[in-house]
């Protein structure tokens, strides 16, 4: 079974600079594990990796879309494992865990045609509305909530008596992976997101997003929201920054939940001295096997 490690955790817990330094001691090519890094254009607010500090790593997966292009799980799911099955070496690095999880796992995304009566049926329902509809049919379900057609495939699914979530054998990895999640105190990632937040706004955050509303790009992503919301008057420069952040915390709250949850990784404090050697130690014993 091919090997991949897997290196995740929540929003500046620091995966970018430790992939590089495990990519260049053991010759991993990286793919990119974020859903935001994949849209060309989408650089200052992602974080997305600059050519400079790749040090000649390879990376797949990133500045592969337009923005006003739509890029699914199903998508990620797909190209992710045409890459692992190509590349020697490879690592997944990111903080999507969803979209991670379903490459590496059993997950089966059903793309037939839908059914337009049944979806008009729940036209006056929300996403939030439809979803917790569904939960309650089949609470075991992991999905995202906002892909609206996704969510009504799978109530459809579940009105039917055959539950998504008996198709989605999370547990049965296609790869034999190692996966380390990045742990970092709260506190300490509070001060990291404001201190990031800032240099992200002094490097043009906010042009970034201005270049996108005049292409007619309004997109509903952490930062990228809250400026278009500045920008249109909604909110105050203060307000706005605050709004990240809490954002950005609940992100990193839900990542962790879903990451140790659902993907049972190795957990290594992000701020060890030692964080560098144990990730080497445990990829080493892992590669050895």
């Amino acid at each position: 079974m091919k090997k991949c490690v897997v290196i995740v955790g929540p929003t500046g817990s620091g995966k970018t600079g430790l992939s590089i330094k495990l990519a260049k001691r053991f010759g991993f090519e990286i793919i990119n594990g974020d859903s935001v890094q994949v849209y060309r254009g989408l650089d200052i607010g992602s974080a997305k990796i600059k050519e400079d500090e790749k040090e000649g790593i390879p990376h797949h997966l990133i500045d592969i879309r337009d923005p006003k292009d739509s890029y699914s799980v199903f998508d990620f799911q797909r190209d992710v494992r045409d890459l692992i099955n190509q590349i020697p070496r490879p690592m997944i690095v990111g903080g999507t865990g969803f979209y991670v999880n379903a490459a590496i796992s059993d997950y089966e995304f059903v793309e037939e045609k839908r059914d337009d009566a049944f979806d008009r049926r729940y036209d006056h329902l929300s996403n939030q509305e439809l979803y917790e509809q569904l939960i309650e049919l089949d609470p075991e379900i992991i999905i995202d909530q906002n892909n609206r057609r996704r969510v009504l495939r799978a109530l459809e699914q579940a009105l039917q008596g055959t539950p998504r979530s008996k198709k989605n054998r999370k547990d049965n990895r296609l790869y034999d992976v190692l996966i380390i999640y990045l742990d970092i105190d709260k506190d300490v990632l509070v001060d990291r997101l404001w201190k990031r937040l800032e240099k992200q706004l002094q490097e043009g955050f906010i042009e970034e997003v201005t270049h996108l509303r005049e292409q007619g790009i309004h997109l509903n992503m952490i930062g990228y929201r809250e400026i278009d919301q500045f920008l249109s008057g909604a909110l105050s420069l203060d307000t706005m920054k605050e709004a990240i952040i809490k954002a950005s915390k609940l992100l990193a709250k839900k990542q962790k939940t879903y990451f140790i949850n659902q993907m049972k990784p190795v957990i290594l404090d992000a701020l060890s001295p030692t964080l560098l050697e144990d990730s080497i130690n445990h990829i080493e014993k892992f590669l050895e096997e």
